[in-house]
């Protein structure tokens, strides 16, 4: 009997979830469907232009597994854009990489993943302030430097 399949953590559920070419109608149209974790290794690897280790990383999956979720992403984007293929995103075995949030007011409270798949919240249920952010898991971070830097004589952070 196979492993189960890890969950893949994303960063991001995009706003816009289906695709299809101009001035064909929908009910004659062939549908692809990319699921959520294949679209945010298109983001990781194409639009922040990250290499496959670091996109591992980030998504909590071995670099070889991300190459393959990669692979089908890219198989899929190719068969919609030049066979005229609708695309929908959705689905998968994802996790959502945050879903704890802080004010600047120091208040922190968690947003269930049913609640972030509608819409992220917009500001702090107890104070109501609009200045929020998403507090990322360990080793989920933006800093500047790495290893080398920090490890080798650099300024660090």
């Amino acid at each position: 009997m196979p492993r189960p399949q890890k969950c893949r953590r994303v960063a991001f559920l995009p706003q816009t979830t289906y695709f299809k070419p101009t001035g064909v109608p929908l009910r004659v149209l062939d549908e692809i469907v990319l699921s959520v974790e294949e679209a945010e290794a298109i983001r990781l690897k194409d639009l922040e232009g990250l290499e496959q280790e670091k996109g591992a990383e980030r998504m909590n999956i071995s670099r070889p597994t991300f190459q393959r979720v990669l692979t089908s992403a890219r198989q899929k984007i190719a068969n919609a854009l030049l066979n005229g293929k609708a695309m929908r995103i959705e689905g998968g075995n994802f996790e959502m990489a945050w879903s704890r949030f802080q004010c600047l007011n120091g208040h922190e409270w968690d947003v269930p993943f049913e609640a972030m798949i509608s819409a992220p919240p917009e500001s702090c249920p107890e104070c109501e302030t609009p200045s929020i952010m998403p507090l990322l898991p360990a080793g989920m971070g933006r800093g500047r430097g790495g290893w080398k830097r920090r490890h080798r004589g650099g300024r660090g952070w």
